[in-house]
Order: structure tokens, then sequence, then C-alpha cells
């Protein structure tokens, strides 16, 4: 094992940990929004514990978020030098403008927002959370143009003296197919992630109180007001589920074109195609011979690929093997072909995991079509709740595609991934860090899932006690983040 090996696993792990947390609070942001709209249009006083419930939540998994991410700048001129030399010129510009624009709109708006409950006026504290919101998306946009512009290296030039990219158009970097198709495809992902914390959430709580009324649990029976907010944020996150489910299949059909254009290397791999083929078949199910180049088992539909990749049935889909000599001939000597097995089981894990997720609202969204109705079986709560960890798990599955699916690329075509890792960092360094990380990170993950179930148990009416029927809402003390 060489320091390369390690420096890869410890970027890939604290990448994944990291994400955890990034598709929650883009998603959660705009709920909680929408939550606080509702309750700023309605006045009722559901709508408020909700906003407060569903944004301590939020809160909890933004601070994690930053406190993750900080790690990832570090890896850039700790173990990978060489990669930060070269993309230090045109990543230096949409980074700056994710920390100096978005980033500080999303941090100052929050601050106001945690703050300004009764101290600043209905309408101003709810633009808060909306700057909140739209400031978590650009940041989104920036950084994912910049990890769109190593799949699809546009506006710049190589410096042949210093051997560095060089940024000559930054509206190219931001305006690159990869960046907003890949934007599209990501926060939409987000927005089914993020529903489906308020589905499993909401589910949860509501199975709880159902138990009780059925079977005299022990415990607080949940008050009728807590059973019709629940209700609510039910409909919500199923709502924000299946309109999200729509738009990432949208977009990954997009996403697939712009594989076919820029990265056909990642795209056979995610299909195990070895061979150049017309009308190529979508592989369901498929057990290769990496060492031969071909599968000796592989269940298809006919020309669903093809179509998937160019928009016609007919159209011509190029194979490993062909891609493998001209990128040689081209490039030069070198295995260009990436880890097959996870590439193409990384698709279809997405894939199943995600479509399981959105299963789940369309059902919920018919046994919930009655506005007092509740689902009675206890296998569409169990669904709901496990549905979270699904679509966290496909998040996963869709960046391990993204990253494995480029390789042997740092940036396509242009640095491979051997010639990018710190040139003085040697082994036995990279494993001291690497399970500094691991401790470091476990803990972080007792505690954030610690702060969360300790706040979903307590419930709302620990955070903004429910109402006397003579009692006024603005006197009732709000909870102090």
């Amino acid at each position: 094992m060489e320091a390369l090996d390690l420096a890869r696993w410890q970027f890939g792990i604290t990448t994944i940990y990291h994400f955890l947390f990034v598709p929650l609070t883009i998603g959660l942001s705009f709920i909680v929004a929408v939550l606080q709209t509702f309750w700023y249009r309605t006045g009722k006083h559901e709508y408020l514990q909700a906003t407060q419930f569903f944004g301590k939540l939020f809160l909890i998994n933004f601070a994690m978020g930053v406190v993750t991410g900080i790690v990832q700048e570090f890896q850039f001129g700790m173990n990978w030098s060489e990669y930060s030399r070269f993309v230090g010129d045109v990543f230096g510009a949409p980074l700056a403008m994710e920390a100096l624009l978005a980033f500080f709109l999303e941090s100052t708006f929050i601050g106001l927002w945690i703050f300004g409950w009764h101290r600043l006026p209905r309408g101003v504290h709810l633009a808060c959370i909306w700057l909140v919101a739209v400031g978590t998306n650009l940041s989104a946009y920036f950084i994912l143009a910049a990890n769109a512009w190593m799949r699809n290296p546009v506006g710049h030039h190589i410096n042949e003296e210093t051997g560095r990219a060089e940024l000559n158009d930054i509206w190219a970097v931001l305006g690159n197919d990869q960046a907003w198709s890949t934007y599209m495809h990501t926060v939409a992902a987000a927005f089914v992630t993020a529903g489906l914390f308020v589905v499993a959430v909401s589910a949860y709580k509501l199975w709880r109180n159902i138990r009780h009324n059925d079977t005299g649990e022990a415990g607080v029976t949940p008050p009728a007001r807590e059973r019709s907010l629940f209700h609510g944020a039910l409909r919500v996150g199923l709502v924000v589920t299946f309109i999200a489910g729509a738009l990432t299949t949208f977009s990954g059909d997009h996403q697939a074109k712009l594989a076919a254009e820029y990265e056909p290397m990642k795209l056979a791999a995610a299909e195990a195609l070895w061979e150049t083929e017309e009308g190529a078949a979508f592989s369901t199910f498929a057990v290769g011979d990496v060492d031969e180049g071909y599968n000796p088992i592989d269940v298809t539909v006919p020309n669903v690929l093809s179509f998937l990749a160019t928009g016609h049935f007919d159209g011509e889909v190029h194979g490993m093997n062909n891609l493998q000599e001209a990128y040689e001939e081209y490039y030069g000597p070198g295995d260009y072909i990436p880890n097959v097995f996870v590439v193409y089981w990384s698709f279809r894990l997405m894939m199943g995991l995600g479509l399981f997720g959105v299963a789940v609202s369309v059902v919920g969204l018919h046994l919930t079509r009655n506005k007092e109705r509740l689902p009675r079986s206890r296998w569409f709560y169990y669904a709901a709740i496990l549905a979270l960890p699904a679509a966290l798990a496909a998040n996963i599955f869709g960046w391990l595609l993204t990253e494995m699916g480029r390789q042997p690329w740092t940036v396509h075509g242009e640095l491979l991934t051997a010639a990018s890792v710190s040139p003085g960092v040697d082994l036995g360094t990279v494993a001291m860090s690497l399970a500094f990380f691991t401790a470091v990170y476990g803990g972080l993950f007792v505690v954030e899932v610690g702060l969360l179930w300790k706040y979903i148990k307590a419930g709302p009416s620990q955070i903004v006690p429910d109402l006397e029927d003579d009692e006024d809402e603005s006197q009732i003390p709000h909870f102090s983040y």
C-alpha cells in the first residue's frame, strides 16, 4: 500500500461523512422556510411548533456540516498539494464566491433567524430564513461548479512554464453544462432526502401516538394538536419528496447524456459495456470478467442504454475496450478503466434506493389523501422510517459513481490522480491522520445522533409549549437556540 491509496481512502471517508449532512441542510432550510411561511400566513400555532421543531433539527445538522466541511479544505493542502497547485487558480474564484457571498449570506441570516424571535418583525424574521435557504443553495452551486470543472474542464488554459491551469473565463466555469445539470440533480436529491427526513420523524411520532391509543402503551399521550402537526408535516415531506423525486429522475436522464458526451468511460463502466454498440441494452444484472473484458452473465433490457445516452434507441454507445485503445493512443500507456464493480453497483444502488424513497412518497400521499386520515398499517411507518437511511445511502452511492467513474483522473484528461498527491507525505503520516479523523468523526456521529434523537423524542411541545384555550400566542416564550 502507498500513501496515495490511504490518501484516497481518507478523502473518500471524510467526504462521504460530510455529505451525510449536506443534503439535509440544503433541503431542510427550504422546508423550515415553507413551514414558517405557513405560520406567517395562517397564524396557526401548529405551524409555529413545526417551524421551531424542525428548525432545531436543521440547526444541529447545519453545525455538524460546517465542522466536517472544514476538514475538506485542510486535505487539499495536506495530502493533495499537487492537485491544489494545478487547480488553485481556477478553483479560487468559485470557492471565494462560495465563502464570501453564499456562506456569508447563509451564516449572517441564520444568526438573525436564531436570535430574532420576538425581536424582529415577523415579516423580516421570515425573510431571514428564506435568505438562509437561498444562501445554502448558492453555496451548493459554487461548490458543484468547481467539481463539475474537474469532469469537464472549461474556461482555462495550461501555463506551459508552471504546469498549472489558469482561469480565462469564470462565466464558462459557472455556466458549464456539467455544473448546472449536476446542481439540479444533486439539489433535487437533497430535497428528496430532506423530505424523507421530515417523513421519517413524523412517521415515528405518529406511530407512537397510534400505538399508545391502541395498546395503552406507557408514556405521555401526545396532544391532539401534536397529532395534527405531524400529520401536516408528514404531508409536506411527502409532497416535497414526490416533486423532488420527479426532478431527480429528469436531471438524472440529462446527466447520462452529458456522461456519454464528456465522460464516456464512466457511462460504459456504469453499464459494464465492454464493446461499442448501436442500440445498446441497459444492464440490470451483470457479472464481468475484467481481465478478459466481457460479461459472462448479463441480464439486459434491449436498446434502453442507447436511449438514455443519446435520446435514440439505435444510438451508438462507446464501450470500455474501445475507449481504452483510444485513450492509450491519445494520452499514452496506462489503465483508463475505472473500478467497474464499484461504478456499476453504485449506479444501481443509487437508483434503487432513491426510487424506494420516491415510492414511499407516492404510497404515503395516497394513504393520507383524506385530511384527517392516518395510515393504520405498521408496514407504512416502518417503510417511511427506513426510507431516510435509504435516501442517505443513495446520495453516497451517487457520489461514489461520480468520483470513482472519473478515475484515473482528478481533472478529466489533464491531471491523473497518481500525480495529484503531495510528494512529501509518507504512508505513516496519512495513516496517523486517517486514524485521528476516524476517531473524531466517530465521536461527532455519536453527538449528532444523540442530539437529534433527544429532540425528536422530546417533541415540539418541549420547544414551543401548547397553548391553553385562553392563552395569547405572543406570551408564549420561544425556545432559545
